[in-house]
């Protein structure tokens, strides 16, 4: 609630400067304008003015000169205005104008606004609501209202709704089509879909396209059931209003889902690709798959509602089944699909995994029975190409089994798994060709290629051979000197290495010992020591003033993109930890007002920062460049340009709009390895009532 104080009293010192400012202007441009009401001049009481080349004129004055009655609300800055059966609606500050109780609305091309404690509308709007003539004679300089004449309502812009009429029903997925003058095609830039409350004016884009499409589709969300106005809203290049036109509609919708890709009483015999088609924007869901001979279920949670769920059936899992989707609504309230009968009939499947057809093996594999049942025994076998003998490496009940061939191996091989499986069935593989080298080899780990370590390591070894002592010897690559840091260790055994002040900088690390008597070398791997001070990620602001620090660049944003106010400050929350870690630059310090987490050089360069990566097994740390700036907003807009610029964000700019919709578009892109990325954002916008940024009038 905060957040939505901070952003209205925003909106009301903005509005504030935008009236003044037109006060300025307006004033000077209608002194000698007089206004006729049936007959009477009543210029005395307030005198006509002309906005944007539009008569304005006030509407309390004339419509009670013409027996109507109108009603002020001074909280809502609303004006309702009622002549018989006929009534025209209007909020200050908005271009939305409601007749007839909300029969049918219009968008006009100039806002009400207040001046002197007076309610100024276009002259056509008076006409259109209550149909009477309004004329202006230009040789006069004069307004003539007269209430004994009639006329025909005129549209304010050349936008016509055509695929919706006024009250209609919306039940689900719906395309909204529409027509528009070709005087609008030089200017227009981006056409939006809004749907406004009819008591605020104020509302959300639910569809986008840039250019001239004549088409949109509208996903409602559950919580936008309810009476409401349609509005299709041109604008150009600078976010500016250009034409557009309101029809209202009932969004009443019976949560709905069909699960396309499977039909009842089929057989599965390898794949099935689940899609759901949903009627609402759902937030997640969760597939629930029963076996409906033995009871068992699979659940499978917080999955894509816009994607598809992919499920491979093992020999295990066969019998008959039921499946259905529930969708969850932003709410966190869930809806069932019907469910959905089907048959698993899967043949078994065994491939040995680990090693490819033609490959050298020369180091560690982890050999692998890939298979879709369960076993009891696993035995991983090699043929020799030339005499047929089999082998047998090893026998387990089941999982990988680890081989560093040696010598005794060596040459044109062939490699298998067989198993039993549950029901006492031996299976083979087919076999894998590959050529082994097993010469004497000793494999390092500790350490990983390109690695800065700032402190203690544990080495060991692995090795094809039986030795029993090694040294592990490290070289520094400027002067090319060498220093044995342990010596005569246990080949079976860690080993710390401690370094210190006098072994920083550029060095190589390798491991060696004997087998019968020859001197086996291990693999040299390069790395950095580093063991004077480091910085870490440091904050950019008081963790309890980060929202409305990111809100505040997220709603500019907004405005000039259309991208999700709600969704880019969830991001910047989720990226930053609330804007307490942000990276600097671990040598000197330097802080980066990287809040997006990004690789590369910016505008202020970049800075040196920690990334993962692993070798032989073993996680490390590794040096990369993150952008760098000079202030927080260069960040934002280069966070903004690269989802705006990059082809593969392309899916995700189509719906940049909605924050769920955008969620689950950037995860889909490849923007965050992390599953469970769409989820943590909308949590985000749902907990701390982001949404409201995206919140926009008319």
């Amino acid at each position: 609630m905060k957040l939505i104080r901070i952003i209205t009293l925003s909106l009301i010192l903005s509005a504030i400067y935008i009236i003044t400012s037109s006060m300025l202007t307006i004033q000077g441009h209608a002194q000698d304008i007089r206004l006729i009401v049936d007959g009477k001049d009543i210029t005395e009481l307030s005198t006509p003015i002309i906005q944007n080349g539009r008569t304005m004129v006030p509407i309390r004055f004339v419509t009670e000169e013409i027996g109507a009655t109108v009603n002020w609300d001074p909280n809502n800055r609303t004006v309702e205005v009622i002549k018989g059966n006929q009534s025209v609606f209007l909020k200050i500050g908005s271009a939305l104008v409601g007749y007839n109780q909300g029969a049918s609305y219009q968008v006009s091309d100039v806002t009400p606004l207040i001046l002197g404690g007076r309610t100024y509308v276009p002259l056509r709007l008076i006409s259109n609501a209550f149909g009477i003539g309004i004329e202006w004679v230009n040789e006069t300089r004069e307004v003539l209202v007269d209430s004994n004449k009639t006329s025909v309502k005129a549209p304010f812009h050349e936008v016509v709704i055509s695929s919706l009429s006024p009250g209609q029903t919306i039940q689900g997925k719906t395309a909204v089509t529409f027509t528009f003058g070709d005087r609008y095609k030089t200017s227009l830039a981006e056409t939006r879909l809004l749907l406004v409350d009819r008591q605020t004016a104020t509302g959300f884009v639910v569809g986008r396209s840039l250019g001239d499409s004549n088409s949109l589709i509208y996903v409602p969300s559950l919580e936008e059931n309810g009476n409401k106005v349609m509005v299709v809203a041109l604008y150009d290049k600078n976010n500016k209003l250009i034409a557009a036109d309101a029809v209202p509609v009932v969004i009443s919708v019976t949560p709905n889902i069909v699960l396309e890709g499977l039909t009842h009483d089929e057989v599965i015999q390898k794949t099935v690709v689940l899609k759901p088609n949903v009627n609402f924007i759902a937030e997640h869901l969760t597939y629930e798959l029963t076996n409906l001979s033995t009871g068992k279920v699979i659940t499978v949670i917080e999955q894509d509602p816009f994607g598809s769920y992919t499920w491979t059936p093992t020999k295990s899992q066969e019998g008959n089944y039921s499946v259905k989707v529930m969708a969850y609504d932003a709410t966190g309230k869930v809806y069932h699909s019907a469910p959905y009968t089907f048959s698993v009939q899967v043949e078994a499947s065994l491939s040995l995994t680990g090693v490819t057809t033609g490959m050298t093996v020369n180091k560690p594999v982890t050999l692998l029975a890939s298979r879709n049942f369960d076993v009891r025994e696993t035995t991983y076998l090699i043929k020799d190409e030339k005499t047929g003998v089999e082998t047998v490496l090893a026998t387990l009940p089941y999982g990988g089994y680890r081989w560093f061939p040696d010598q005794s191996f060596s040459g044109n091989k062939a490699l298998k798994v067989r198993v039993i499986d549950a029901g006492g069935t031996t299976r083979e593989s087919a076999y894998i060709q590959v050529k082994v080298d097993g010469s004497p080899r000793l494999q390092l780990s500790g350490v990983g290629p390109n690695q800065v370590l700032t402190g203690e390591t544990k080495l060991n070894v692995n090795s094809n051979v039986t030795m029993d002592k090694v040294n592990y010897i490290l070289i520094n690559k400027s002067t090319g000197s060498t220093k044995i840091v342990g010596q005569d260790i246990p080949a079976d055994s860690e080993w710390i290495f401690k370094p210190t002040a006098s072994d920083g900088g550029q060095v190589s690390l390798k491991a060696e010992g004997y087998y019968n008597g020859t001197k086996i070398i291990s693999e040299t791997i390069d790395f950095r020591i580093y063991l004077d001070k480091t910085f870490g990620p440091k904050a950019i602001i008081e963790k309890d003033k980060f929202l409305a620090f990111s809100s505040g660049m997220a709603k500019t944003s907004w405005n000039s993109t259309g991208m999700s106010a709600a969704l880019q400050t969830a991001q910047a929350i989720l990226e930053t930890g609330w804007g307490q870690s942000v990276p600097r630059d671990k040598y000197s310090g330097k802080f980066s007002y990287n809040l997006f987490g990004i690789k590369g050089s910016a505008t202020n360069g970049s800075v040196t920062s920690n990334t993962w990566e692993v070798y032989n097994g073993v996680t490390y740390r590794v040096d990369a460049n993150f952008r760098a700036y000079n202030n927080a907003q260069e960040s934002w807009n280069d966070h903004k340009s690269l989802l705006f610029n990059a082809d593969r964000y392309a899916p995700f700019r189509d719906v940049m709009y909605h924050s769920s919709l955008g969620a689950w578009a950037i995860k889909r892109a490849g923007y965050a390895t992390d599953p469970q990325y769409p989820i943590k954002l909308m949590k985000l916008i749902r907990q701390y009532n982001l949404k409201e940024l995206d919140r926009v009038g008319i």
